[in-house]
């Protein structure tokens, strides 16, 4: 009688409270009591699906870069330092908010398959950098000479004239404009770039270009299990920087383990893929016309705001810019110094914008005109660019329904 008295007592003091993610039932009042089994399992879940959100967008960087490595080995057939040519726009369809004035010459190199490497840069009218796989810049690559680029946490290379640079990742992308207005040219500046592991720094070489030829690709971030598909591959190949250990902690629980098979029972999928729902809903809001990043902020009154929200290294003086660089790299790809110039007529500039003058959100469905002032300082040139929303590429008139709209100044 004892014993089932105090079962009722205890059964009496359970309480049950309301809270935004549903009911949590504890075994007494919330203070004094545990978690029912049940509670205890939904807000695992809710654990889980929070974190997983918010790896979404602290991972759009390397998933973003990841994508576009993948697209070059499988849709190119690109090798580690071969040279990936992006003539036109229609090459450029597949790449995230492509400037479509220059032809860009990108390739991805693994370090860990070619060991140092060399990149040698002929004296030419070109615009470009290297970056890690987080899209940190590593270095500008406009000055003619002789750079080398090692991997982390391995011997740093002696190399006599040389630029040197231990990489933040084992792999990483080199990206540059051909400027000269002249074909002839710019096919002379492209086969003058030499690239190349260390180990054959006394051969001849001939660096490979492929040309895209208007294959269909896509640079842009997955959708669904995917996204997280892409970034277990990745994570698994790259050092893990000091950072980011809590994310990688986050991620355990839902099957995303570095140096183990990336392979989520059905609970972890479900949570994953809503996940990505939900995280690109989340970097959506974060990124189009956000008050919350005064970096973005351009003029008062305007409805353009400055693009690039992050600085080059993506550290301010007492946080990282972890919504910041996913502004900008959820709809663009790379940064470094060159394109945050705030002199006119120097480095370039991004502006964009996402409504129009009466406040609305852009759509294809409509008709817009833009009033450019004369005389815009651009030394190089200048571009307006469209894309859509959906994949942050550029827009093909070959659409047949309407779709969103932003569009993007560039000087």
């Amino acid at each position: 009688m004892a014993v089932a008295a105090l079962a009722s007592a205890n059964a009496m003091a359970e309480e049950t409270i309301d809270t935004r993610v549903g009911p949590l039932t504890f075994t007494h009042d919330f203070e004094n009591g545990y978690p029912s089994k049940e509670t205890q399992q939904k807000l695992f879940d809710e654990m889980d699906f929070q974190r997983a959100t918010q790896a979404y967008i602290w991972a759009i960087p390397i998933v973003s870069f990841a994508q576009w490595q993948k697209a070059h080995e499988e849709t190119f057939g690109a090798s580690s330092g071969d040279i990936v040519l992006y003539r036109d726009t229609q090459d450029k369809y597949g790449l995230l908010t492509a400037n479509t004035t220059t032809p860009y010459a990108l390739s991805f190199i693994n370090l860990e398959e070619t060991g140092p490497i060399v990149i040698d840069m002929p004296d030419a009218d070109v615009r470009g950098a290297t970056h890690s796989m987080w899209q940190i810049g590593i270095t500008q690559m406009t000055e003619p000479g002789r750079y080398v680029f090692y991997a982390p946490g391995t011997e740093a290379p002696k190399v006599e004239g040389a630029k040197v640079f231990e990489t933040p990742t084992n792999s990483i992308f080199f990206g540059i404009r051909l400027l000269a207005k002249d074909k002839d040219q710019q096919a002379k500046d492209l086969a003058g770039i030499q690239i190349y592991p260390l180990s054959e720094i006394d051969d001849e070489h001939e660096t490979k270009v492929t040309e895209v030829n208007h294959k269909k690709w896509q640079g842009w971030q997955p959708r669904g299990i995917g996204y997280f598909e892409v970034l277990a591959d990745i994570l698994g190949r790259e050092p893990v920087a000091e950072r980011d250990r809590f994310f990688m902690a986050m991620l355990k629980p839902l099957g995303l383990e570095k140096g183990k098979p990336f392979a989520p029972d059905e609970r972890q999928k479900k949570i994953l893929t809503e996940a990505v729902l939900v995280g690109e809903a989340m970097a959506k809001a974060n990124d189009f016309f956000n008050p919350r990043l005064e970096q973005s902020h351009y003029a008062d009154g305007s409805a353009w705001e400055i693009a690039t929200t992050s600085p080059v290294d993506q550290r301010w003086e007492n946080y990282d810019a972890l919504d910041g660089r996913a502004a900008w790299f959820y709809e663009a790809v790379t940064n470094d110094t060159a394109m945050q110039s705030k002199t006119p007529g120097q480095g370039q500039i991004y502006l964009g914008t996402y409504r129009d003058s009466d406040g609305e959100w852009l759509d294809g469905g409509e008709n817009y005109t833009l009033t450019v002032p004369a005389d815009v300082p651009a030394a190089e040139f200048w571009s307006l660019t469209v894309y859509d929303v959906s994949t942050r590429a550029r827009s093909s008139t070959s659409r047949s329904s309407p779709t969103s709209r932003r569009a993007w100044i560039s000087t």
